[in-house]
């Protein structure tokens, strides 16, 4: 439902993506002062924008129902029902896409586009009341437990989806476990996966406090283990994984040499296994130590994480910047890159105390000109990560194509040095690297050497505006150009990996199709 203007990020499949094949995308312009930016300020005018006059009201499912026109559109997520009238001409995904919502509770419809976008300070103007539904006691327990902040004296609900406190696991022997040991000075916690661990790692740790939150990102699946420790400790965690094994040991050092009789107390979700996409976002506070030009408009980013937190992000995995913009928090994904194409080997202890992120700054944007303006040593927010890659896909791939437009090229970047290092079974792997002009190519340098030094690996640069000097492809993406690119030799078993903006990639995306690859032979990058 609710969407940022330029290089958004909808959800593969979603109708600002990719439209089924033989249908068009439901795309609008927005019209002139109906920008984001725009928005904002009308929420900050003082204008009533529910129609309540201020009132915080209960609404039945019966009262909802009444309100589902254009002019008087209501809708709940999450427990709370939303006046979207106001919002109706600020929607990039146009009236039509909004309408989907009207009068019923849009939660579920709102998490399959982009459940990411932080609706609550986008909306708050526009907060009609809670809805008059008994919560069942688990979940009631939970909301007590997290809720803290008011609206107009009104509880507000928690800002991520509840997490089912069970949920249907996967068969028993593949369901990770953990242990833990201690010393006089140090205490240990051993995860156990049960499965082969890609070398950029899986454990996303967060110690704030005397809180500790260790997530394992293993596939399509998540393993959560969150305790408020017994004792404390210092601010530091010790990651090591042993990658063949499947196991992750953590190490911490506490402040005061004890023992401890137990770890700790289990907080929410503690030792639950569940899908990914059901898992709520974690923001820790991440430091700007670097910005460094790529071309004449991205920046490649280097963010710290605090003392206490170690991020291994898997391939081709995203995460969200989010910071306040006017007084309301913008929220955007942006797919982790590493420092150079092919980096030095790092130590896996070396491993997620930092994240890099290539950013294409957009002077008309709302999120990027203000990280492009922000000084050395300012904080971000970061959360995450997520995405759908999986090294499944990968397993007996002997021909991997890379179809990127611009920026879209981030999730291949990583993917080529994961291809190269770890799939000796891949005997090819090729890039069409499309962009306006010459300048605009990223890491054009690096890609040209790699294609010296790696005959596995070649890359194609196609330029839509180039100069007359260009020698290279010109033009843009179609049919012809793509079947002489995708290759299918005997005997081989292809994948085909899509990233850009929403127009090139549903016009990839149709292409491919077209040429006979099926659905299990084709990926979609979400960011």
């Amino acid at each position: 439902m609710l969407n940022v203007p330029s290089q958004a990020f909808p959800a593969a499949g979603s109708q600002q993506r990719v439209a089924p094949a033989g249908q068009s995308r439901n795309k609008v312009v927005l019209k002139p002062g109906h920008s984001l930016l725009d928005w904002i300020r009308l929420t900050k005018s003082g204008q009533d924008l529910t129609g309540l006059r201020g009132r915080l009201i209960e609404v039945t499912e019966d009262e909802l129902k009444k309100h589902n026109t254009k002019k008087d559109c209501w809708t709940c997520i999450r427990g709370m029902v939303y006046n979207l009238s106001a919002y109706m001409d600020f929607h990039p995904g146009g009236e039509e896409e909004l309408m989907r919502a009207a009068g019923i509770d849009s939660t579920d419809l709102f998490d399959e586009v982009h459940r990411w976008v932080n609706y609550e300070s986008m909306l708050k103007e526009c907060l009609v009341g809670r809805m008059a539904v008994k919560p069942s006691p688990a979940l009631q327990a939970h909301t007590e437990k997290t809720e803290s902040t008011h609206l107009n004296g009104l509880s507000a609900p928690p800002s991520l989806r509840p997490e089912p406190l069970s949920a249907p696991l996967p068969a028993k022997d593949h369901r990770p476990r953990y242990d833990w040991f201690q010393t006089d000075g140090t205490v240990n916690i051993v995860v156990y996966t049960k499965r082969k661990i890609p070398s950029a790692g899986c454990a996303v740790v967060d110690l704030q406090d005397d809180n500790l939150r260790v997530e394992m990102l293993l596939g399509r699946m998540s393993y959560l283990l969150y305790w408020r420790l017994s004792s404390r400790v210092q601010d530091h965690v010790d990651v090591q994984t042993a990658h063949s094994v499947g196991k992750v040991q953590l190490c911490l050092r506490k402040s005061v040499k004890e023992k401890w009789t137990q770890l700790g107390q289990s907080l929410e979700h503690h030792d639950t296994f569940i899908q990914c996409k059901d898992r709520g976002l974690f923001y820790r506070e991440c430091v700007l130590l670097s910005k460094t030009d790529v071309t004449h408009n991205t920046q490649l980013l280097r963010l710290q994480l605090p003392p206490g937190s170690r991020m291994q992000v898997p391939v081709g995995r995203h995460v969200y910047l989010k910071t306040s913009v006017q007084g309301t928090d913008v929220v955007k994904p942006y797919t982790a890159v590493d420092q150079m194409l092919i980096p030095p080997s790092q130590s896996s202890a070396e491993v997620g105390s930092d994240i890099h992120l290539m950013i294409k700054v957009y002077p008309d944007g709302v999120l990027t000109p203000h990280i492009a303006n922000l000084p050395i040593g300012a904080s971000l927010s970061v959360g995450g990560p997520e995405g759908s890659l999986t090294l499944r896909v990968l397993r007996d791939v002997t021909h991997l194509y890379m179809l990127a437009a611009g920026t879209g090229f981030t999730p291949m970047a990583r993917l080529i040095r994961l291809a190269l290092q770890e799939f000796t079974v891949i005997r090819k792997m090729k890039l069409m690297f499309f962009n306006r002009q010459e300048r605009d190519i990223l890491w054009q340098s690096q890609l040209d050497e790699l294609c010296t030094k790696e005959e596995r690996f070649e890359v194609q640069h196609v330029l839509s505006e180039p100069a007359d000097s260009w020698t290279g492809r010109r033009g843009r993406i179609d049919a012809c150009m793509l079947q002489n690119f995708l290759e299918r030799p005997e005997n081989s078993k292809c994948l085909v990996c899509v990233c850009g903006p929403a127009g090139f990639t549903e016009s990839a995306v149709q292409l491919v199709r077209q040429l006979d690859f099926s659905e299990e032979e084709l990926h979609v990058f979400q960011a």
